[in-house]
């Protein structure tokens, strides 16, 4: 009812993030939000954090705990990627269902997220999901922007995906 609550923390929570002897100051902060559909968050974050996860530790990035915000919107993100002082905050959310796929998961992300950024800041890789973008697939495209986010330090519009998708055909003129 209160969409703009899902997207700043309550006290309590801050609190218990800051008081968490946790050390800061990694590379990617993942975050998972039930936001419009819990469904797609409950079917598809684990299969797809599988594949993700080993991906990010073998090249040497470092991982925030993982973060589980009930009710969460995309930029609670921005707020507990600064929290953990992350270069990256990656959020996994439920997208708003639609007739055919109401069961879809979107992953968002920023490069130094801080409070108040806007949409022109964040990429995202959307409809993940078996009859959508396939979990293994979607892992591959995150890995290549994270890791290009964090070589060339920006995200959102200023970050090109020059990466196929698997299966694409690239042409050259």
């Amino acid at each position: 009812r209160r969409p703009d609550l899902g997207r700043q923390l309550n006290e309590p929570s801050i609190d218990l993030l800051q008081s968490a002897g946790i050390a800061r100051n990694q590379d990617v902060a993942i975050i998972l939000a039930d936001g419009l559909s819990a469904t797609a968050i409950n079917n598809h974050a684990i299969p797809f954090l599988k594949l993700l996860i080993p991906s990010l530790s073998d090249s040497g990035i470092s991982l925030a705990p993982i973060t589980l915000v009930e009710h969460g919107r995309v930029a609670i993100g921005d707020e507990i990627g600064e929290l953990w002082k992350a270069k990256l905050s990656v959020i996994l959310i439920g997208e708003r269902p639609g007739l055919s796929s109401p069961d879809s998961m979107g992953v968002y992300f920023t490069y130094r997220p801080t409070v108040g950024l806007t949409d022109d800041s964040r990429n995202c890789v959307s409809n993940i999901r078996p009859a959508g973008l396939p979990y293994q697939a979607a892992a591959e495209k995150l890995f290549y922007l994270i890791k290009e986010s964090l070589r060339l330090k920006l995200s959102g519009v200023n970050l090109k995906d020059s990466a196929s998708l698997p299966g694409e055909q690239v042409t050259t003129a």
